[in-house]
């Protein structure tokens, strides 16, 4: 099985940022309008004319990312809940500035949740499992897209570095 796993285009945050959106309402972020050129440079790689199927994140950033794919490979898109990007807080309630807190406090664990205090987010290993079953689901597939977000990216991969709009191809 080929899987090309891309990571969303850049999204704009300014909309949720200005009206206070908390928790999920702050993933409803669209892609950049600067930005968008890249994921459309994204969707013309020849490398994707091999796949059959796009599955793609729910979060509004890899859905118009997906979308802008599927306009340029003619592949059916199916949505996946479970594509989400790593979650801050489980309950949903957090803010974006304590979101940036949570993210380093996971950095500094290594994904792993502290054994002296209860944390929120999600564990390295949760996420990377969520991830897995997801892909797992769509086996029979020869070649198949993956359009969903950074650190669940790499959850999987292992890769660091990973840019917007950016394709990463695995062979399974």
């Amino acid at each position: 099985m080929k899987i090309f796993m891309i990571r969303h285009g850049k999204a704009d945050y300014s909309y949720g940022d200005a009206h206070n959106f908390i928790g999920h309402g702050h993933d409803l972020a669209k892609l950049s309008e600067e930005y968008i050129e890249d994921v459309i440079k994204t969707s013309k790689d020849s490398r994707l004319k091999e796949a059959t199927l796009i599955v793609s994140s729910p979060y509004t950033r890899a859905l118009q990312t997906a979308a802008i794919i599927s306009k340029e490979t003619g592949l059916d898109i199916k949505i996946e809940p479970d594509l989400r990007e790593w979650e801050p807080d489980k309950t949903y309630q957090y803010k974006a500035n304590e979101m940036k807190e949570y993210y380093k406090d996971y950095i500094k664990n290594n994904g792993i949740p502290p054994v002296d205090r209860v944390v929120n987010w999600e564990s390295k290993e949760h996420l990377k499992r969520r991830v897995q079953d997801i892909i797992k689901k769509y086996s029979n597939y020869e070649c198949i897209i993956f359009v969903f977000h950074k650190m669940a990216i790499q959850s999987i991969t292992g890769i660091e570095n990973i840019s917007p709009a950016e394709i990463i191809e695995v062979i399974q």
